[in-house]
């Protein structure tokens, strides 16, 4: 087993929207511990911000449409053109729609692009992965799913609809891709200071940092993107090696709790 300290050494990875965000930073801690990384994203001019960041002798920059099946298929190509493998695939590209609160309001166009990139980018990244770590046995697919893979009322439909199918796809695909040794799990993390988290809510920073602490079920600690980069860092990493369809929360036990029943609520100290 790989150090402590280098817990991804000699391995290569592909992270799909990894210019920003989560992916951005699941980028550079993969990095540190020995990871050779190539971002694939649309985000030119901030994906290769994010290679120049890791260095150019350990990550590349490989723009990717992940709806578009030969550009998905163009990265891994280059990946394993360029490291001689790849080992880890992380689906993490991601969009959200407009925030509207009525079904009779959202557009068609609109649900079927957050479909089209959540659910089929996902899709198209898995399968262009298993195409090349099925031929050796080995490797490991994550994809960023969220709470919304599991509980209603926390985002759009859209988005609902979405990462509910990321959690399906991740199961299914774990199932068939056993066989060959490959494991197959994702994230699911409480809301965070990222630029589609902003976007959606309208508020960022410190300020939607503050509502999303307010509406947590674990206090006194903020949920962030290097807290999310961590956990992908241990599923792909030897220490998860029977680690297989799951679905991981980060949330402090956000999703397990009904807070309707107002159980366990302690007076205010005086």
């Amino acid at each position: 087993m790989a150090s402590p300290t280098r817990r991804l050494e000699g391995k290569v990875a592909i992270i799909t929207g990894g210019a920003s965000g989560i992916g951005e930073h699941t980028a550079k801690v993969f990095a540190e511990h020995g990871a050779k990384i190539v971002i694939a994203d649309v985000q030119d001019q901030l994906g290769q911000a994010v290679c120049e960041t890791i260095g150019s002798s350990n990550s590349i920059y490989v723009h990717c449409d992940v709806t578009d099946e030969e550009q998905v298929k163009n990265a891994v190509d280059i990946a394993v053109e360029t490291y001689g493998k790849l080992d880890i695939m992380f689906c993490n590209a991601g969009i959200t729609d407009p925030n509207k609160q009525r079904i009779i309001d959202n557009e068609k166009s609109d649900f079927e692009r957050v479909l089209s990139i959540n659910v089929t980018g996902v899709f198209l990244s898995m399968k262009h992965a298993a195409r090349v770590m099925v031929p050796v046995r080995s490797g490991s697919i994550i994809s960023t799913a969220s709470i919304s893979s599991n509980i209603g009322g926390a985002a759009s439909h859209a988005y609902c609809c979405a990462k509910h199918a990321v959690a399906g796809l991740t199961k299914n695909l774990a199932v068939e891709l056993g066989q060959f040794g490959i494991r197959v799990n994702c994230l699911s993390p409480y809301a965070m200071v990222t630029p589609l988290a902003t976007g959606f809510v309208g508020v960022g920073g410190e300020a939607l940092e503050n509502v999303m602490n307010q509406l947590s079920n674990l206090k006194g600690v903020t949920l962030r993107t290097d807290d999310v980069a961590k956990a992908a860092l241990f599923l792909v990493s030897d220490e998860a090696k029977y680690i297989s369809g799951q679905n991981l929360f980060i949330d402090g036990g956000f999703s397990i709790v009904n807070p309707s029943f107002n159980m366990f609520k302690y007076p205010e100290s005086p």
